[in-house]
Formats: structure tokens, sequence, C-alpha cells
């Protein structure tokens, strides 16, 4: 049904924390299987997704996406993690709609409108629920899967997600 798609870049424990958020899904057949674009990794990146089973690509998102088993694609940020429960919330919204959606942030990490407005948040900071020919279609103009979510109108999804921590430089 879903594929998971994390593009990475040195982040191996981030990795790590947000694949534990997706074991039950993988279990109960939602999540159908995870790609990892990685962009360069020197550190053990590419070992975590050997064995957690997951498709490891180097040659780009655009790569990974047309790689897709899935009809909808799951796009997460390295180090998050999705609440409980978080499974009905996208079966529900795969079932009847067609744009894309995005999950609500943890009650804990909601921040004020002019916060999240100037804060220059990545556009995948609260995951991208997509249509794979969309995501295809996107992809050939864009060179990372953040700016493949850039901009894009969606829905917002019941299901909580804890953001990853930022990036550091």
């Amino acid at each position: 049904m879903l594929t998971v798609l994390i593009e990475t870049r040195n982040d191996e424990e981030a990795l790590a924390r947000t694949l534990a958020s997706l074991v039950g899904a993988a279990v109960e057949g939602i999540v159908r299987d995870v790609i990892v674009c990685d962009s360069g990794s020197t550190d053990q990146t590419h070992r975590v997704a050997e064995h957690a089973g997951c498709h490891y690509v180097t040659e780009g998102v655009a790569a990974g996406i047309r790689q897709a088993k899935g009809e909808w694609l799951l796009m997460l940020e390295p180090g998050a993690r999705l609440a409980d429960g978080w499974t009905e919330s996208v079966i529900d919204h795969v079932s009847r709609q067609s744009m894309p959606a995005r999950f609500s942030r943890a009650r804990g990490e909601r921040r004020a409108l002019f916060t999240r407005m100037f804060s220059g948040q990545s556009a995948l900071a609260e995951g991208l629920v997509i249509r794979k020919g969309q995501a295809v279609a996107l992809s050939k103009s864009a060179a990372s899967a953040e700016a493949v979510a850039r901009g894009l109108a969606s829905r917002r999804l019941e299901a909580e997600i804890r953001v990853a921590e930022p990036r550091r430089k």
C-alpha cells in the first residue's frame, strides 16, 4: 500500500528512530517497502538501512520515487517519529482523497502561526503522504525530497508526528 521514502545524509541514529516508528505498520502490511535515498553519507547510514531491510539508493530522490512499489508514498525526514495510531488516519485519507496530506505536530511541539511562518522549517517537517504519480512528476524538476514537498497544497491528517530535530551543519 505505502512506500516510505527517507532522504538521508549522515543520519544513522535519526534513521534508526524513524524506522522504529514504522515497524508496526510494516508488520500489518501497510508499509510495503522503505527506500532510503542517501546523498553521500560517510557514517553507517547504509548499514542501518540494510539491517532494517530497506532499499538503499544513492542515485537521488527521483530514482527512489521511481522504484517505489506503493501507489502512495510517505516521505519523512530522518529522526521524525510517527505517533501510535497513525496508520488508521493514513488509510482513511488514501481511500477517500487524491491530494497530498501532512501529519499534525505532536501536542507538545505545536508552535504559534507567526512562529511557523518565519521559522524556515523544512517542507517535510510534518511528513508528506502523496500519490506516486504526482511525486514522479514533481521529482523531474526537484533535486531533493524537500523540493518535492515545498509549496505543495495538502490536507491535515489527524495523526501526529514528532518532528526531527534540526540538522547540525
